[in-house]
């Protein structure tokens, strides 16, 4: 079955991490290594293709942003 809000929630992830990548001046690979993450896992993050991406992966992720998890995972 689908489900639209866990897909929705997915691609704004995706959108959020891509965003505050670019915002700072990384490539994904610069990201990679700040958040000491494989940079096949932040190619899946930005294209949703992690479908519940673990909580210490997200953190990593928003820390090597300069955000926090909170400021990657709700709505604006």
């Amino acid at each position: 079955m689908y489900n639209y809000t866990r897909e929705m929630s997915r691609v704004k992830l995706a959108e959020k991490i891509k965003k505050h990548r670019e915002k700072i001046g990384l490539t994904q690979e610069a990201l990679a290594r700040k958040a000491d993450i494989s940079y096949n896992t932040i190619i899946k993050l930005e294209t949703g293709g992690i479908k519940d991406p673990r909580i210490s992966t997200l953190s990593k992720v928003a820390k090597a942003l300069g955000v926090t998890v909170d400021a990657l995972i709700t709505e604006d």
